[in-house]
């Protein structure tokens, strides 16, 4: 769930190609991913500086996206910049049991008395996450970013989450589930506290399907105090490789609201 700035991700970019040309280190190096196959190179070739970078090129497709979260790799670029894609030597995670319900969230939760949902407007949250970002700091979910992550909602692995009240959107999110884990991507709010609205009602979704965790990607503050933290990248990929035998009930992510949720 994380948030780009134009300047800073061409800065790394720079960044990323001065240090290949120079680095003798070469357990570091930044590979230019082929348009015509979907492989990605081991994430421990992912640069330092910037952290993470492990690739640029290639192409948003669906079975790419598939390919990228079920290795812990996820896409992070913005309007007219090469696609780049990032495995963060640290990273951020959100445990289902350490999710904090605090008196604030609860008293939002009872003042909106919200209608909870899942997957019942995907294209709607995604546009309301690009719109508020892209008016207030910029953003990397460009358009080419929603066609893809709309085509892979379409396909059945991103999902969406939506709080509602008086019949009106006014929180979500959005991620792909490709395995036990939920990897994130954004969220929104037009009310106080509705995305985090939206982050309990997901906890306790995963909980009920026994899911394993939420990748939230880069670690911020708005995530900390919810609950999430950060672990090592090695740990993480071996976490996500006990996660990948999950099946989740066939219906687990069919379009329904979702009643009593926060009981």
């Amino acid at each position: 769930m994380a948030c780009f700035h134009s300047y800073f991700a061409k800065l790394k970019l720079r960044l990323a190609l001065n240090c290949i040309t120079q680095n003798s280190d070469m357990t570091q190096q930044l590979f230019h991913l082929s348009p015509s196959d979907f492989l990605f190179p081991p994430c421990h070739f992912a640069l330092k500086d910037p952290d993470g970078l492990l690739a640029i090129g290639g192409c948003l497709s669906t079975q790419r996206l598939r390919k990228a979260y079920q290795l812990g790799i996820f896409p992070w670029f913005n309007e007219r910049e090469p696609i780049m894609w990032w495995a963060p030597s640290e990273r951020g995670i959100l445990e289902l049991n350490d999710f904090h319900v605090g008196r604030t969230l609860k008293k939002a939760k009872n003042k909106l008395n919200p209608t909870v949902t899942i997957n019942k407007a995907f294209e709607q949250v995604i546009t309301k996450c690009r719109e508020q970002r892209l008016n207030n700091e910029g953003t990397w979910i460009n358009k080419n970013m929603v066609k893809a992550y709309c085509q892979g909602h379409r396909e059945g692995f991103a999902h969406s989450l939506e709080i509602w009240s008086d019949n009106q959107l006014v929180g979500g999110l959005y991620g792909i589930m490709v395995s036990g884990v939920f990897c994130g991507e954004s969220m929104f709010h037009t009310e106080p506290n509705a995305s985090k609205l939206a982050m309990w009602a997901l906890v306790n979704w995963l909980k009920k399907h026994n899911a394993h965790f939420i990748d939230c990607q880069l670690d911020n503050p708005y995530l900390s105090s919810m609950g999430a933290k950060v672990i090592p990248r090695t740990e993480f990929l071996t976490r996500l490789k006990e996660a990948s035998n999950y099946s989740s009930e066939h219906d687990m992510w069919q379009p329904q609201e979702l009643r009593a949720i926060y009981d």
